[in-house]
């Protein structure tokens, strides 16, 4: 599998705010996760799960920008801003670097955030 393809498709997808179908599409069954605030996923449902409650807490979304992606092997970090208006009346803005770990059937294995502020 080509690993620069599939960043680009899945940064493609993350950037139009399809954050579930990027998921659902990407993540291998047993893919972990990590954010900077401690939170962890263990496998691709939990992510989801995760992703839909947050997706769903989304009231509008004022941008999402992907800045830059490196490739290195099956490693990748992505660099994104994100920024919300949340139901609650919250606002998120989020800079931060995704690194992936690619499996060789072209699926992420791990993902890691990390904040860019």
């Amino acid at each position: 599998m080509n690993i620069k393809e599939l960043v680009t498709e899945m940064d493609s997808v993350v950037a139009q705010g399809a954050i579930v179908d990027a998921v659902k599409q990407f993540f291998a069954n047993d893919a972990t996760t990590s954010d900077f605030g401690g939170v962890k996923t263990s496998n691709k449902n939990q992510m989801v799960e995760k992703m839909e409650g947050f997706a769903g807490a989304i009231a509008q979304v004022n941008g999402i920008t992907h800045h830059h992606t490196i490739v290195d092997g099956n490693i990748s970090a992505s660099e994104f801003t994100f920024d919300f208006n949340m139901k609650d009346g919250s606002h998120i803005y989020w800079h931060e670097v995704i690194r992936r770990i690619w499996n060789y059937e072209g699926k992420v294995i791990q993902e890691e955030y990390f904040n860019a502020n």
